[in-house]
Parts: structure tokens; C-alpha cells; sequence
């Protein structure tokens, strides 16, 4: 006997009125050019070298909080994007998605893992220098490339937001649905501090990726629900 959450998974999420998904789609696809505009503005200040202060100050004064427990914290939120773990984690959702007869979420999924490609493809352009021992502490790390933007918190954004979205679409029962939309939604907010404490990336850094992974997420959910409208009522 399948489990329930199994079993609801490979159940179509029901089809909302024509009007309503445009209204959606609609707002989504502002919300994303809002985010991509905010993420251009903060780039634009970044290359011309006028956040170093801001950075600095925000950065010190979020590591004055030097409890041991906020530090595992910050280390655990950090942990999934470093490889290996990195590379392993999206795929075995991909893996399970496939494995649940999902297979146009688990392509979708694969999409939302773009975003790692997206950081790399930014890094490359700015080659914006990491923080240095002696503007803030940094914990030691295996890190390279460029600073800007943070490749772990726009990946996050994209591999697990989607994730989450996924969840909360198709996960049953409603427990198991709070708990693990919850628990993605929780790892995503962390993430971005995690990396500015640990003295891995500037709060700028930080942001843009946010905004960046926001668009990019925004507009692949809105795709997402006219490709599954379109399958659902041609089944």
C-alpha cells in the first residue's frame, strides 16, 4: 500500500479558473521585474565601487553576535551548498520526482537548478574580490571565483524555492505539506545571513542574489503552471 503522500503526488494539483491563473501569472511576472530591476540597480552599484562601507559596517556588526549556537547555525545553513553535498542534493530531488512519476517537475526542477549556471556566468563578468581577514573575520572555507553575486544563496532560491513551490502544490497531507514547505522556505531565509557570518560574502552580495534568484524563480513557477495547464487538459 503507497504511502499517502506518495500517492497524492502523482495526482495532478487541480486546475484554477482561466481568468484567476492569468491574474496569477500576471503578478508573478511583475513581482520578477521588480526583483530583476533591483537586482540591476545593486549591480550597477557594486561595479562602480560604492557599497564598501555599507558592506563593511552591516557585515561587523552582524558577526558581533558570537554565540556558539548561532554559529552552528550559520554553518549548518551554509553546509548543502558546498560540495559535495552541492552537487548531490539537487539531483536526488530531480531523482525523486522522476521516481514519483513526475517527470515534468522533475524537469522543471532541473531548470530551477539553472541558477547555479547563472552565478557562475555573473561571477565571471564582475570578479568582485571575497572579504579579506583583515576587513572582517572569515572562516576558512573551500571557496573561489568572485564575490558577487552569492552562488549559495541564488542557488538556494532557485533549487529549493522551486522545491518548496513543488511541495506545496503537490505534497499530502497538509502536515508533511507546512513541514516541509516550511523547513525549505526556513534554509532559503538563512542562507543569505549565513554567508555575510561567516565572513564568505558582502551583504550586497547577499541581496542581489536574493533578488536575482527571486526573478529567475518567479518566472519558472509562472512557466511551470501554463506547461502543467496545458498537459493536465490535453490528458
Amino acid at each position: 500500500m503507497s504511502s499517502p503522500s506518495v500517492t497524492a503526488a502523482r495526482v495532478p494539483p487541480p486546475v484554477v479558473p482561466r481568468r484567476l491563473a492569468l491574474r496569477r501569472g500576471r503578478a508573478a511576472l511583475l513581482a520578477a521585474a521588480g526583483a530583476l530591476a533591483g537586482f540591476v540597480a545593486l549591480f550597477a552599484y557594486v561595479r562602480a565601487e560604492r557599497t564598501a562601507e555599507i558592506d563593511v559596517a552591516f557585515t561587523l556588526r552582524l558577526q558581533a553576535r558570537r554565540h556558539r549556537s548561532l554559529a552552528l547555525l550559520m554553518r549548518a545553513a551554509s553546509w548543502p551548498g558546498f560540495p559535495p553535498q552541492s552537487r548531490l542534493i539537487p539531483p536526488l530531488i530531480m531523482a525523486g520526482l522522476w521516481l514519483l512519476q513526475l517527470r515534468l517537475e522533475a524537469g522543471f526542477q532541473l531548470l530551477a537548478w539553472g541558477t547555479a549556471g547563472l552565478s557562475t556566468a555573473i561571477k565571471g563578468l564582475v570578479r568582485r574580490p571575497r572579504p579579506l581577514a583583515e576587513q572582517v573575520r572569515v572562516v576558512i572555507a573551500p571557496l573561489g571565483g568572485s564575490s558577487f553575486p552569492s552562488g549559495h544563496v541564488i542557488t538556494y532560491v532557485g533549487t529549493y524555492g522551486f522545491a518548496a513551490y513543488l511541495a506545496y502544490s503537490h505534497l499530502r497531507p497538509a502536515a508533511a505539506r507546512r513541514l516541509t514547505v516550511a523547513g525549505l522556505l526556513l534554509l532559503i531565509g538563512l542562507v543569505g545571513p549565513s554567508r555575510v557570518y561567516q565572513g564568505h560574502h558582502w551583504p550586497t552580495d547577499v541581496t542581489a542574489s536574493y533578488l536575482l534568484g527571486l526573478s529567475y524563480l518567479l518566472g519558472l513557477t509562472v512557466l511551470y503552471r501554463r506547461v502543467r495547464t496545458k498537459t493536465v487538459v490535453k490528458g
